[in-house]
């Protein structure tokens, strides 16, 4: 029956419903494909700060907050121009986007790893899955005198501590992705004859790619929260350092700019992750 049949055995109060239905759906389909595009996005996640920056500017300009409890933008602004033109700035934030990248790359193929181990195996669960939830309780800055003791006072106690912290995410998200991938696509692999690599490669790591990514994307985030605890370590350069240090010379101005350029930064490597997520997702899924 060709579709003129088909509508002609349909009764005509059916068939407008039936259009208006379909009108609604695509209205529905623009209005959410229009909020979807990149620039809208974009430009409505500048609207909460720039409504904060503006709420800040008039706070300080019109003396609710005196100026060393909370300076204006502009003093913020001056005092990352100062320190970008003593070349000290650029240097703070290079190397701490060194240690949260180092800290974060080795803590996620660890976490990958044990999480592979806990996932796959019943004995890996029954053997990790106790102790690393209980070091996983373990407070971020309780580390810091073991490390300081392990590895004396350098680069590697950092990178270790932001590692520690980028571990647990991923282990954590992957590893309950993996226990609870359908047991269905598992069993209708194995009637395929695949076992082992094979089989995680084609059926269990495509159904665990989201799960892969969101704990990438905690990962990073709890990298940048446990980069401040890492420059506690006796540092003498990085963003963790110029905020603990502006706050023993009362410099409230850098204060706020080292929190803000945390911000930005994990902001913008979030993003990148956003775009490697997405192309994971087309890959795989």
């Amino acid at each position: 029956m060709t579709d003129p049949d088909q509508r002609a055995v349909v009764p005509a109060d059916a068939r407008d419903a039936l259009d208006a239905a379909k009108g609604t759906y695509r209205a529905d389909a623009r209005s959410r494909h229009g909020w979807d595009r990149p620039a809208v996005r974009v430009a409505g996640g500048f609207i909460l700060p720039v409504l904060i920056i503006a709420a800040w500017q008039i706070t300080t300009t019109t003396g609710m907050v005196e100026a060393y409890r909370l300076p204006s933008p502009a003093s913020v602004w001056a005092a990352g121009v100062e320190l970008a033109e003593r070349g000290a700035l650029w240097t703070h934030i290079a190397i701490s986007v060194q240690r949260v990248l180092l800290g974060f790359a080795i803590g996620s193929v660890v976490g990958l790893a044990a999480a592979g181990i806990v996932g796959l195996s019943r004995l890996g669960d029954i053997l990790l899955s106790p102790t690393l939830a209980a070091v996983r309780a373990v407070p971020s800055l309780a580390w810091v005198p073991l490390l300081i003791l392990w590895m004396q006072i350098g680069e590697s106690s950092k990178v270790t501590l932001i590692a520690i912290g980028a571990f647990f995410p991923v282990y954590t998200t992957v590893a309950t992705a993996l226990r609870h991938v359908d047991p269905h696509l598992v069993e209708a692999g194995r009637s395929f004859s695949l076992r082992g690599w094979s089989l995680f490669r084609t059926v269990q790591l495509p159904a665990v790619v989201p799960s892969v990514v969101a704990g990438l994307r905690l990962a990073l985030a709890q990298a940048w929260l446990f980069l401040v605890a890492a420059e506690l370590i006796a540092s003498s350069m990085g963003l963790g350092f110029l905020l603990t240090d502006s706050q023993s010379s009362g410099r409230v101005d850098r204060i706020i700019l080292s929190i803000v350029l945390l911000a930005l930064l994990g902001t913008i490597t979030n993003g990148i992750l956003a775009l490697v997520e997405k192309y994971l997702l087309r890959r795989w899924t």
